[in-house]
């Protein structure tokens, strides 16, 4: 037997899934929140349609693969929750859970379907509410009235689809659906209800077209590792303003995570600004990478997880901005300030390549400029005369980068050093060089402290 569900989402604005290169389409009917719930049943069945304002799942042939009917629908009505649906039903056919559902009965195999049906009223299926007021004149009030009609008679004073649209809810005529199918990448538009300069506001739209996202990617059983939010400003714009803006918001990982990247996406915008009001936007993600589906633990889960370090640092980044959030990077380089580079936390790291053994001393930190150091009687001072201890450990590299480098983290330029590791009454284990190059002032510099 056949087994459907109706699920009928709460009105929402119309939103365009298909935009043009370069253009911007009228707006077209349906809701976001129909649209982000068909894609988002996909994932538990290929026998989805968008029919009138409700979604349509065919599932019998899913049921072993989800663990049996009982298992399924569960599983079903439990994410379906998160969509706070206006009505659902289950029933053997689909308009016949359709019209369940509007009359408000839930269970359709409670009963035989012709006994629930026959006491729905007329506008509970919508091509038989279409000719409510002929048949009222006929004493009709429920679809069991109808029913009871000769059917030549009905047939001669209203359109054939009337009967057709009677006969598939109840069972006695093939159901005939455009199946629904996610697309390989995502894009929709959202016009807003007037014109706003609120990021508060701008961020209700672009969560409707975050929640299409996610019903898409749900259907596609995939994540996103970056998506774009664009928005056009309004007409009455002064003339140095640009026509619209833009951001793009890039993770470490794919996710689907709908709540995490509305958290980024609040973030950029905050720090962003509106230059003035905005009517439309358009939310794209070209591309999606599957994600590997997550296994029960075998083991009793007595820690809570913490927040992972790849999201609290686009969390940050997103907030303080890129610059100011970074991480190390080695370099294979045996000057001591430039074994390593500072990249933006959340952009792609470049392979750590495979570094030698480091053969000279390595002290626990280094300055962050070398310190001249005072000279008594050729022996270097720093909180007392130094004991050189070992050494001279030397240095000549970097005559390659004589400029430095455009990050600042490594213009160190051309040196040639001698290293030593010298002992200080006071401060303990110093990592000192002398400069080979004689120059006028002192030769001796502090480079590091061993701890």
């Amino acid at each position: 037997m056949a087994q459907w569900l109706a699920l009928i989402p709460k009105p929402s604005p119309p939103i365009c899934t298909e935009v043009p290169p370069g253009g911007y389409p009228q707006r077209t009917e349906g809701g976001s929140q129909q649209q982000a719930i068909g894609w988002w049943a996909l994932q538990f069945t290929p026998r989805v349609a968008l029919c009138e304002d409700a979604v349509l799942l065919e599932l019998a042939a899913s049921e072993r693969l989800f663990g049996g009917k009982a298992a399924l629908r569960r599983r079903i009505l439990q994410e379906a929750a998160s969509f706070d649906c206006a009505a659902r039903a289950w029933a053997p056919t689909g308009m016949g859970a359709l019209a369940l559902a509007r009359g408000g009965v839930r269970n359709g195999f409670a009963q035989p379907l012709p006994q629930l049906l026959d006491a729905l009223p007329l506008q509970t299926l919508s091509r038989i509410a279409e000719e409510s007021a002929l048949l009222s004149q006929l004493g009709c009030r429920t679809l069991g009235d109808v029913r009871r009609l000769p059917r030549a008679g009905l047939s001669r004073r209203c359109a054939p689809d009337v009967l057709i649209a009677l006969d598939q809810a109840y069972g006695e005529q093939p159901e005939c659906h455009v199946w629904l199918e996610a697309p390989e990448s995502f894009e929709a538009r959202l016009e807003l209800p007037g014109r706003t300069e609120s990021v508060a506001a701008l961020m209700q739209g672009a969560r409707q077209l975050l929640d299409l996202m996610a019903g898409w990617l749900a259907a596609r059983h995939a994540g996103v590792r970056h998506f774009t939010l664009r928005w056009r400003h309004d007409g009455q714009r002064a003339r140095a303003v640009e026509p619209g803006g833009e951001l793009t918001i890039r993770t470490a990982e794919a996710t689907r995570d709908i709540e995490y990247l509305a958290r980024l996406l609040n973030e950029r915008l905050n720090r962003t600004g509106l230059q003035a009001p905005v009517g439309d936007l358009v939310l794209c993600a070209p591309e999606a990478e599957p994600l590997a589906a997550s296994t029960a633990s075998l083991l009793l889960e007595t820690v809570q997880q913490r927040e992972p370090l790849h999201r609290l640092l686009e969390r940050l980044s997103a907030r303080l901005g890129a610059e100011q959030v970074r991480r190390p990077q080695l370099v294979a380089d045996h000057r001591l300030e430039a074994m390593q580079r500072w990249h933006p936390a959340t952009l792609p790291q470049p392979p750590v390549a495979t570094l030698p053994v480091p053969v000279l001393p390595q002290p626990s930190w280094i300055l962050p400029q070398p310190l001249p150091l005072a000279v008594h009687q050729e022996k270097p001072v720093y909180r007392g005369v130094l004991e050189l201890l070992t050494g001279p450990h030397r240095i000549e590299a970097g005559w390659w980068d004589r400029r430095g480098q455009s990050d600042g983290s490594a213009g160190v330029g051309d040196v040639t050093r001698d290293y030593y590791v010298a002992s200080s009454p006071e401060a303990g284990l110093l990592w000192i060089y002398r400069e080979r190059i004689l120059r006028e002032g002192d030769n001796w510099f502090l480079h590091g402290v061993f701890a």
